[in-house]
């Protein structure tokens, strides 16, 4: 299958293109760096080292025995955008070319305007490239499962039926985005539901948990296949960022209580359910919703599990509670449905501390280049504009 990523030398999109390789898929892709710079910005790097767009081109092609058709653009050039698609013919293309932070988005005016500039409106762009060059190729969007917020209800994928005032209907769940970021993917699946149904287009929106980890299987030893790996307030998730904090010896920071619940899933698991998704397109006119994530948890339960992995690998670390910089619920309800990527043969990993020592070991050797950034592992962008670092306000104690 001819697959096009969009954002292929981000976390995913570089893991993903391996990934179909190794499976025969023919991959091409597009990048306009800007998560290097963006990173570069918060005073930040990658934790593992990010080699540069050739040398990661040469170890793609030495390991696989083919050339990785990579165009450097931006999906704001229409003219670009278009031309490449015209000329590859994808028969399916994944959405990963987005600003994918909601601290970012609240930083000021200007990076709020900036997320929604640069994510909606580059992907109305592919939605028109697509109905203009391919029509027929499937398009699977990285939505989020931020989009649903956390109602007080359980949450379907995607749609639910709803009876009001005696009369019934299928309807898209409510979204309750809670961050300018989270919006703009609110509004790019309005845009694509809009364009399946107008145009005849075909689209997988994936709303995704939190993806963790360092590696898939299909990198192999080059260091010039991994992909990268964020610590900072804005691009460091979760595990990602205690994993970081883990290996340098300073105190995991939980923002509030840590009883926020959330979706998780390893980067492998990912890999897996995107590819599940590729190679079993929906309809013509189709578009559908899966919830992709391995399992829910609360941030203090993954913390404690950072804090056990780390325990194994003979490192010993503190959890500290620092006031929330989000306006968020700390406790809620949260159960999400995931049925549709299971009944298409995912099988979920299920085992979050044997990823967490993959991680921890593979971060060690770069200890002192985490190290050299621990400055920055507080956070102080709140969402009502106060830039105002955050303070420990408890501690939990573990057995590691």
């Amino acid at each position: 299958m001819r697959v096009f990523i969009a954002g292929i030398d981000g976390y995913l999109g570089w893991a993903l293109a391996q990934y179909l390789t190794a499976r025969g898929h023919h991959v091409a892709g597009t990048d306009k760096f800007l998560r290097r710079a963006w990173v570069d910005e918060m005073g930040s790097v990658s934790a593992i080292p990010v080699f540069s767009i050739e040398e990661r081109l040469a170890a793609f092609e030495k390991r696989y025995g083919r050339a990785l058709d990579f165009r450097a653009g931006d999906l704001l050039d229409y003219a670009f955008l278009r031309s490449y698609l015209a000329d590859f013919q994808p028969e399916a293309i994944v959405h990963l070319g987005e600003m994918p932070s909601a601290p970012y988005s609240m930083i000021d005016q200007e990076h709020a305007a900036f997320t929604h500039n640069n994510n909606v409106i580059g992907s109305l762009n592919l939605l028109w490239a697509m109905r203009e060059t391919c029509p027929d190729a499937h398009l699977v969007k990285l939505g989020t499962m931020g989009e649903y917020g956390t109602p007080n209800m359980d949450i379907p994928e995607g749609f639910f039926e709803i009876e009001f005032r005696g009369r019934k209907d299928r309807m898209p769940f409510p979204r309750q985005a809670n961050s300018f970021y989270h919006l703009t993917k609110v509004h790019d699946s309005n845009n694509t539901m809009f364009a399946c149904r107008t145009w005849g287009l075909r689209s997988t929106d994936i709303m995704q948990g939190v993806v963790f980890g360092t590696q898939i299987d299909e990198m192999g030893d080059d260091p010039a296949l991994r992909s990268r790996l964020d610590f900072d307030q804005c691009f460091g998730t979760a595990i990602n960022r205690f994993a970081c904090q883990t290996v340098i010896g300073h105190p995991i920071t939980l923002y509030g209580t840590g009883g926020q619940t959330r979706g998780f899933l390893p980067m492998r698991d990912s890999m897996q359910c995107l590819t599940i998704a590729i190679e079993n397109p929906p309809a013509k006119g189709e578009y559908r919703v899966f919830n992709q994530f391995e399992e829910c948890y609360t941030i203090e339960e993954l913390a404690l599990k950072v804090a056990d992995a780390a325990g194994q690998v003979g490192l010993s670390t503190e959890i500290l509670h620092y006031d929330n910089p989000r306006t968020e619920r700390d406790s809620h309800y949260y159960n999400p449905d995931r049925q549709n990527l299971i009944d298409l043969g995912y099988k979920p990993s299920h085992d979050v501390v044997a990823e967490v020592k993959i991680m921890l070991n593979d971060l060690l050797p770069h200890r002192e280049r985490i190290m050299a950034r621990r400055d920055i592992l507080v956070p102080d962008i709140r969402w009502n504009g106060d830039r105002r670092r955050s303070h420990v306000i408890n501690q939990t104690v573990t057995s590691s």
